[in-house]
């Protein structure tokens, strides 16, 4: 049995989506100058301009950015960048069929175990929500790197896997 064990820092960029927030921001600014004052179509032009450069510096920020990304999006990334990473690592034994990938991605606050089919017709699906549920809870206890939360049907004491920070 293999393990391998991939913490991405973020699985995407999202950077059009401050964009679109930006573009929605700047086409509500010129209504009410329109309609509430008496200033000239250029001004208004500016002011507009102004405010989707403003809304897209602002919304950019990482900090703002991951939290504006819809949370559908940032997962379905998350989970074909999980995907991704379990197919380049399952290549390496394909003849047992015995690997399994413990995926997290900090940015989109997202964490999958991916079992091989080998694991999977003898562990039950619950067994790998429980790890999850036990891999969130020591992460927000600050300890993430414990393999304390592994299932024991996974003989994970003997943890051959490979750790690497993805992007």
């Amino acid at each position: 049995m293999k393990f391998f064990c991939v913490i991405a820092r973020a699985c995407g960029d999202y950077h059009l989506v401050p964009i679109a927030w930006a573009a929605l921001v700047a086409l509500a600014v010129p209504l009410p100058l329109i309609y509430l004052t008496a200033r000239p179509a250029g001004i208004i032009y500016l002011l507009q301009l102004a405010a989707f450069i403003a809304a897209a510096l602002v919304l950019s920020l990482p900090m703002i950015r991951f939290r504006i990304v819809p949370k559908r999006r940032m997962w379905t990334r998350a989970h074909a960048e999980a995907m991704h990473q379990f197919l380049a690592k399952a290549s390496i034994s394909p003849r047992h069929r015995t690997g399994v990938l413990i995926f997290a991605s900090v940015a989109e606050r997202y964490a999958e175990i991916v079992a091989d089919s080998g694991i999977n017709a003898k562990v039950q699906s619950d067994v790998w929500s429980k790890a999850i549920a036990a891999m969130i809870s020591a992460i927000k206890d600050g300890r993430p790197a414990t393999a304390s939360w592994l299932p024991s049907t996974c003989a994970a004491r003997n943890w051959p896997g490979t750790f690497r920070l993805a992007r």
